[in-house]
């Protein structure tokens, strides 16, 4: 049996192409029902917005990546109303196998091999195609270590490197800053300017970083509620933003509006109603929303996308340093994946060993009850169970030392040794996972 992987990525397919095959959590086990009619025994599904791969374990490779190739092109026909020849989408496609297929998933897993390099969204996207897939029925032993250890992988990503840690969007820079600036953000309160995707991104972080009174404030007002009723906030027309200015302790402006809609004058007023009090204000939009002679404003701290993307920068240096940690875990780990799946080639000698020496103790055992007839069920019981605890003291070290041969590359030398030694004959086996490549 062999790890199959295909799919695409916004490195390597337009978002039109993306948005063909992408898989919406409602429509998942529609596709992973289809999975059971492919040549393969077991399969997981990972889609998100910017890619969607598909993990399969078959026993021909080429047919199993022909299947699934042809699977992700029916997906687009099936769920979008999309036409996608296999020549039309061979492109845009990558293709991993063996423990290829397993460090790709590692390294996704981690967020190594996402848009923004270390972005967590992606552990939980891991978890959720595992969740779904089981549910489905589509995953056996192989899909289910692999999706355990992928997860595992994420969360030692998280806890023992610092690859999440550093805002590398300007939206989130802003957000830390301003929680820098002011220790915490909670009981703060802020006003976003614009009510668009960069917006909308804005606040969700300030949420994030603990702000509950979200003023949010754009040239249309129904876009500006929109929006306040998803972050249960406050919703105002730009007009009423020099109003506002002096009750609020951050500003972030994202409008792209062709004048400013925040003005030096504006802004003084504020400062001179807040007696003392600071206000940070950061401007992400361009053309600039704030006046850039805020920045001379006694009291007014003004940070704009130069700024931010300068803090930007340095945070994107920080993780690429970071995700050389992350990638001697991943080695770790797929080294360690490969050892349990070299070590499923003598599970089939383990069960044979143990089902010979278990039908000994039970001829044994049988025996020794008819010598001895008075015993009471009870002693029975605790007889049985001895034999039992006996036998698997015994088999452990000889199981472990099986496992651990095969793990370094001698499962035939390991399977013939317990085979001659303990007359079971030479059981079929074969590992999981070998070494792979990419296409």
């Amino acid at each position: 049996m062999k790890i199959v992987m295909v799919g695409l990525n916004h490195r390597t397919a337009p978002v039109e192409v993306r948005e063909a095959l992408a898989v919406s959590g409602a429509d998942a086990p529609t596709a992973l029902t289809r999975l059971r009619g492919l040549p393969v025994s077991e399969g997981v599904l990972l889609s998100t917005c910017n890619r969607t791969e598909v993990y399969a374990v078959g026993r021909d490779v080429a047919e199993c990546e022909r299947a699934l190739v042809d699977y992700l092109t029916g997906l687009a026909a099936d769920l979008h109303g999309r036409s996608l020849s296999r020549d039309a989408l061979e492109p845009f496609l990558y293709r991993r196998q063996g423990l290829a297929a397993v460090e790709h998933l590692f390294r996704v897993a981690a967020g190594l091999d996402s848009m923004i390099l270390g972005e967590t969204q992606i552990l939980g996207q891991v978890r959720t195609a595992h969740r779904q897939a089981a549910q489905a029925q589509t995953v056996g032993k192989v899909m289910h270590q692999l999706f355990h250890q992928a997860i595992a992988v994420g969360k030692r990503a998280q806890t023992e490197t610092r690859i999440g840690q550093s805002a590398v969007s300007v939206s989130y820079a802003a957000v830390e800053l301003a929680r820098k600036v002011f220790q915490t953000l909670e009981g703060r309160r802020c006003l976003a300017i614009g009510a668009g995707e960069t917006a909308k991104l804005t606040v969700r972080h300030l949420q994030a970083a603990g702000v509950r009174d979200l003023v949010v404030a754009n040239r249309t007002l129904d876009r500006a509620e929109r929006l306040a009723r998803e972050i249960n906030g406050r919703a105002m027309t730009l007009d009423e933003v020099p109003r506002v200015l002096s009750e609020v302790d951050v500003v972030i402006s994202s409008t792209g509006a062709p004048g400013y809609v925040v003005t030096r004058q504006q802004v003084e007023q504020a400062v001179r109603a807040r007696r003392g009090r600071p206000i940070f204000l950061f401007d992400i939009a361009v053309p600039r929303d704030i006046e850039p002679g805020v920045a001379h404003v006694e009291g007014a701290f003004l940070y704009d996308i130069d700024d931010l993307e300068a803090v930007v920068t340095a945070n994107l240096a920080e993780r690429q340093q970071e995700a050389r940690k992350v990638e001697r875990i991943i080695a770790e780990e797929v080294e360690r994946f490969r050892q349990w799946a070299a070590s499923l080639a003598v599970v089939p000698t383990i069960r044979m060993l143990r089902e010979k020496v278990d039908a000994i103790r039970e001829q044994e055992l049988a025996r020794a009850f008819n010598r001895l007839p008075d015993l009471t069920e009870r002693q029975r019981e605790v007889i049985a169970a001895m034999t039992v605890s006996l036998v698997n003291k015994i088999l452990n070290a000889p199981t472990q030392q099986l496992k651990g041969m095969a793990g370094e590359g001698a499962a035939d030398e390991a399977i013939q040794t317990v085979s001659r030694l303990f007359d079971l004959g030479r059981p079929a086996g074969q590992p999981a996972v070998e070494g792979g490549g990419s296409g």
